[in-house]
């Protein structure tokens, strides 16, 4: 494991709207240190499922959620609880915020549909000092720090006197952690975060259900929020069973990716306890080229084949959508060739500042947190999955062979809470009124509260909804996000797949037996310079009866590559529905081109159920690699935001949000499908 001494980070901003600037060294380790997963005494065979099915079946949850052990939802007076966020998981309503005296919600929610499997990841860092600070009778409960903290008295320690930060600053020491919060050698914090991170394993264990009816999975995980410059550079650290670390790893005691890949090496994978772990890349759409930047090319040829490959072994999925913007795409980036794509200006919440960033081009950037400095093209997975190729060819090893995933990352304990009608916020005491959830004010990046959205879903084909079953698929990358529908899509590639394959029913036992599916690599053609063939489908969300799920406008295919002349290409091909269809029907009638009713936020015109295509890549190349995945778009319908503008009446009452003409009032839900990989004979 690599050693630190003072490297210096910053560790706030993500975790606050506060514009808080500094930097810092790591924090002391723990003493005693944190102790390796064990394996259980008596470890049981789970029983079967009922429902198991040889060619998989789509499951749906949320892998980034946080509840009151959060710094950031607990300043914000959020007190919903790990049991909480996993009830509602399961389909059971919960209160929000704002809570009573007796700490109950006053705003009731519940999911018009349960989720298969969630996790809860609150932010490792200070759920120490948040638990002492608001647990009454603790060793530090009456210190000035704590109070200070839960707003009653003004802030005069930790940060305050170097940055402006409001509650949170009042419990972050500039060098260590606070004495008269954490006791000496913090034993009281570490004591705090114990039994904090043992209160969610009982609830995680609490309602997972290792039953045969196997009706809902829960996972066991925590956050690490590695900020840095004001950018955020987060992962969601995910396990398979119950074998975890003794404490979870902060980027206090791991700083970057790899002191936290090399700690959850040394703490679980290389113990004989059955410990497995994932790690899965959040928002580096506010990354100012970090999340994806190539941080070990001083190192070694050694150390950097050994870096990226232990990258590409946990980041095995990235998190593409969320409550702060998409992250797939974005136009007019440097040197990125290709057509235009008009779905890369979906949720950019940096679009949604009052200043478009510059481009990193082929530097890094910082501020993106409070909306500032410049954008990268390896902010968005993309083109990420393009800089892995590069790096390929450079070293050998494509650290950046990632699925993708959806997730909320709500902050009030509500797992799973993406539909657009009748959203009530993300984020605690921050967003209890629709004028507030409307809200123009810069805040994270840049924009308004109105800049967010509801988030998205995880998608697992798995066998069935188990804890080993949807992690092997996690594993294998066969997993997809969508932006909140329960669109499912399947993604196959192979070399022989009969040209009729969409209409045989035996489509997806065909695409496991003559192909690959999504999250895999190619195998090499037995006829070498063949082109891939490959197979999509997707069937659309039904929905409830309620609010009825939305039609299908088109299925896409996306290639991506890394040119010979160094540049980053892209093609965009619709290969079924709408657009596909027009490029031989030509111009379509009003009647059937699809759209909404602004007035009333009616869908009108045609759409379709489901859609298939068997399609072959036109400008293949047997030299270069490439990455292919599937992105399914929905018809039109309308933004949260501007269905919470319909709901104020009268119309003179609705905020300056709903007047503002750079708020989209119309969005197309997707889904995306994670990527298969073709590599030249020889490659690997």
């Amino acid at each position: 494991m690599r050693k630190h001494v003072a490297l210096p980070l910053l560790l706030l901003a993500t975790l606050s709207c506060a514009s808080l600037i500094l930097m810092r060294p790591t924090a002391s380790p723990w003493e005693p240190p944190s102790k390796s997963a064990t394996r259980a005494e008596t470890p049981s065979e789970r029983l079967a499922c009922l429902d198991r099915n040889p060619l998989r079946q789509a499951f749906f949850g949320d892998l980034h959620v946080h509840t009151q052990y959060s710094m950031d939802a607990r300043s914000r007076d959020m007190l919903g609880s790990p049991d909480d966020a996993l009830r509602f998981a399961r389909g059971e309503s919960i209160g929000l915020g704002p809570f009573d005296k007796s700490g109950v919600g006053t705003r009731q929610a519940q999911l018009d549909r349960p989720l298969d499997f969630a996790a809860v990841t609150d932010h490792a860092e200070w759920i120490g000092e948040v638990t002492l600070c608001t647990t009454p009778g603790s060793d530090s409960y009456e210190t000035q720090a704590c109070q200070s903290y839960r707003g009653e008295a003004e802030v005069k320690t930790g940060l305050a006197s170097l940055a402006r930060g409001g509650r949170l600053t009042a419990v972050i020491g500039a060098l260590d952690r606070l004495e008269d919060i954490c006791g000496p050698n913090a034993e009281w914090c570490r004591a705090s975060l114990l039994s904090a991170w043992e209160t969610t394993q009982l609830a995680t264990e609490r309602w997972n259900d290792d039953s045969n009816a196997c009706s809902f999975t829960a996972f066991h995980g925590w956050e690490h929020s590695y900020s840095v410059n004001m950018s955020k550079v987060h992962r969601n650290v995910i396990f398979r069973n119950d074998r975890v670390p003794e404490l979870p790893i902060s980027s206090l005691e791991a700083p970057d990716a790899v002191d936290l890949w090399d700690q959850l090496d040394e703490l679980c994978t290389e113990t004989e306890s059955g410990c497995e772990v994932l790690t899965i890349p959040h928002n580096s759409n506010v990354s100012n080229g970090r999340m994806f930047e190539i941080t070990w090319q001083r190192e070694s040829r050694e150390e950097q084949v050994r870096q990226a490959g232990v990258r590409a072994r946990m980041d095995r999925l990235v998190e593409i959508m969320q409550v702060k913007g998409e992250s797939e795409c974005q136009n007019g980036l440097f040197d990125v060739v290709g057509e235009e794509d008009e779905l890369c200006s979906f949720e950019k919440i940096r679009d949604m500042a009052s200043s478009p960033p510059d481009d990193c081009e082929e530097d890094i950037g910082s501020g993106a947190i409070r909306g500032s400095g410049c954008q990268s093209r390896v902010d968005f997975a993309r083109y990420a999955l393009i800089e892995g190729l590069r790096e390929e060819e450079r070293i050998g090893v494509n650290p950046f062979q990632f699925g993708m995933i959806g997730s909320t990352d709500g902050h009030n304990a509500n797992p799973g809470d993406v539909e657009e009608h009748g959203w009530q916020g993300c984020c605690a005491g921050t967003d209890v009124t629709a004028e507030a959830r409307l809200s123009m004010e810069p805040s994270f990046g840049g924009a308004g509260k109105i800049g967010r959205n509801p988030g998205g879903l995880m998608g697992v084909w798995a066998y069935e909804n188990s804890r080993d079953s949807l992690f092997d698929a996690m594993q294998r990358r066969e997993t997809f996000a969508t932006s909140g529908p329960r669109i499912k899509p399947r993604f196959f590639g192979g070399w022989d797949f009969d040209p009729d394959l969409c209409e045989q029913d035996g489509l997806v036992a065909a695409g496991y037996e003559n192909g690959v599916a999504m999250g895999s690599v190619l195998p090499n053609a037995k006829t070498p310079g063949r082109a891939p063939v490959f197979v999509a489908q997707v069937s659309r969300d039904p929905g409830v009866e309620d609010h009825p799920g939305g039609l299908l406008d088109r299925l896409q295919v996306i290639k991506v590559w890394h040119g010979e002349d160094g540049q980053f290409h892209q093609s965009v091909y619709d290969i079924d529905g709408r657009m596909a269809e027009g490029e031989d029907e030509g111009e379509e009638s009003d009647a059937t081109t699809p759209s909404v009713d602004l007035n009333t936020c009616t869908p009108r015109g045609a759409g379709h159920d489901s859609l298939c295509a068997v399609w072959t890549d036109p400008e293949f190349d047997a030299a270069r690699s490439a990455a292919y995945y599937v992105r399914a778009v929905e018809n039109p319908s309308c933004r949260w935001s501007w269905q919470t503008c319909l709901s104020i009446i009268p119309e003179a009452d609705r905020p300056e949000g709903c007047r503002d003409d750079s708020i989209p009032k119309v969005i197309q839900e997707r889904a995306w499908s994670s990527p298969i990989w073709y590599e030249p004979a020889g490659t690997s």
